[in-house]
């Protein structure tokens, strides 16, 4: 009997061994990885679809990277967002997004405030609404074993890539008694005499192109649902999307080449007694900054509208060239994931 035991577990031993070998070959290719292919067959790829709301806020000119808290306080503003996701391996994901996003900036924010005054007296602002396409990579940093139906409760994630806007720069009029202020769009303007003839720089385009890169985590709801949320920074290829870059232009040269008076009052507004946007009296702001520079008790610019030294011709600066404008979006969404197999209804 024990002759025949022991015959029984041998042939049994060689008979899993022989199996265990197949399958193992079965699952090798002509370079022997047959533990990448069998890692490989246990991840479904799935797709996710999300809508976000949240809020954006815009760094550059108008609004100084230095002063990052109240710049993204200042001028927030929000945004809306549709993405689709391909989750291609237990990590990474391909996602596919498309923004819309409004920024703005005032330097009226700059009243009083030290270092700053100066913005305060230049008086510009604007408002643009960004229409975003980006595809970004997104690392996830737990891993999803296997499918979507078994990820885990709490997900952070990384993101990084490229995205392609339009986007269109506008203000609103000077407050003059009488007259309605309207937002108009300064580009066509030629605000800093882009594209005239007697200047070199050529208008800034209204398509250009962002680097986002950003963070965010995702909450499981339910078998398909999540609840995320997200924040990128988004660096700009221009240095207008405030309208704001380079020097002053003449206004001689923005009556008879540009689009007239209009092209003249949105240029220079350093002596507007009312900030457009906000509706504020700028009179006694900009006679403290001037008192404090050296000008003569009394002097008034406003009232006399004459021109203030450093906001006057193609010599004094306007913007600063040094640095491209960039934004910031934050994004609560709801997730959905599609289910990678779809049970037909039974035909009875």
């Amino acid at each position: 009997m024990k002759k025949y035991a022991s015959i029984f577990i041998t042939f049994l031993i060689c008979h899993i061994i022989v199996q265990d070998s197949s399958a193992q070959f079965k699952l090798s290719n002509i370079f022997g990885q047959k533990d990448r292919v069998r890692k490989n067959r246990l991840f479904e790829p799935s797709s996710s679809v999300s809508f976000g709301v949240g809020t954006s806020s815009y760094y550059g000119d108008l609004s100084p990277y230095n002063r990052f808290l109240q710049s993204t306080v200042n001028g927030m503003r929000w945004n809306l967002a549709f993405n689709f996701t391909r989750q291609i391996s237990p990590s990474v994901g391909i996602r596919v997004g498309l923004t819309y996003a409004r920024i703005s900036g005032d330097d009226s924010y700059m009243e009083n405030v030290k270092g700053y005054e100066a913005y305060f007296v230049r008086n510009l602002h604007f408002r643009n609404d960004i229409k975003q396409l980006s595809v970004v990579a997104q690392y996830d940093l737990v891993k999803t074993s296997r499918s979507f139906l078994r990820r885990e409760g709490i997900i952070p994630y990384l993101f990084g890539g490229v995205a392609v806007f339009a986007h269109n720069p506008v203000a609103k009029t000077p407050i003059v008694a009488g007259t309605t202020s309207e937002w108009v769009s300064l580009q066509p303007l030629h605000t800093e005499g882009q594209g005239l003839p007697t200047y070199d720089s050529s208008p800034y385009s209204l398509v250009s192109v962002s680097f986002p890169i950003g963070l965010g985590v995702r909450y499981k709801l339910s078998r398909n649902w999540d609840l995320g949320f997200e924040m990128s920074y988004h660096y700009a290829l221009t240095d207008y999307l405030d309208d704001a870059g380079g020097k002053y232009a003449d206004p001689a040269d923005l009556q008879s080449q540009a689009n007239g008076p209009l092209s003249v009052s949105m240029a220079n507004r350093s002596l507007e007694q009312y900030a457009a946007n906000r509706g504020i009296d700028r009179r006694q702001g900009v006679l403290n900054y001037l008192a404090s520079i050296g000008y003569p008790a009394g002097f008034d610019p406003i009232a006399t509208q004459s021109p203030i030294i450093g906001f006057v011709d193609r010599t004094d600066s306007r913007g600063n060239p040094k640095y491209n404008d960039s934004y910031l979006l934050t994004s609560v969404k709801v997730i959905y994931h599609i289910p990678t197999k779809i049970k037909c209804p039974v035909i009875r």
